[in-house]
């Protein structure tokens, strides 16, 4: 994820966390279509073939990423507005000069932090 949402910094960029049993296996890359520094809207195309790829190989979606590279390192209103799924949402922020990836549940208008585990 780092090296992906630091390639194209200073626009955000995104993609999908997909694995079993809370674990991530693949993180899989998609173009951010609004090529936007505050930004992100998914390619359709190349989120529906993730999508394809997730079920083809028995996983499960877990978590979508994104990045906010001139911060906030917290969920914005445009993210709650768009959360689509139950799932993670990892954000990716700079702080100091180092990405740094934290991660949220939205639901209801609103969201928690949940604590993200690198093994």
């Amino acid at each position: 994820m780092i090296a992906h949402v630091d390639s194209l910094a200073p626009l955000e960029a995104c993609g999908l966390l997909a694995g079993r049993n809370s674990k991530v296996e693949s993180v899989l890359e998609v173009t951010n279509q609004s090529q936007s520094p505050v930004r992100y809207v998914m390619d359709p195309i190349e989120q529906l073939h993730a999508f394809e790829w997730i079920d083809d190989n028995e996983l499960e979606l877990l978590g979508i990423f994104h990045s906010h590279p001139a911060g906030p390192e917290t969920v914005s209103p445009t993210d709650i507005a768009e959360a689509a799924y139950d799932v993670v949402y990892v954000i990716l922020a700079r702080a100091n000069g180092m990405w740094r990836a934290r991660g949220f549940w939205i639901e209801d208008g609103g969201y928690s932090e949940v604590t993200l585990q690198i093994l």
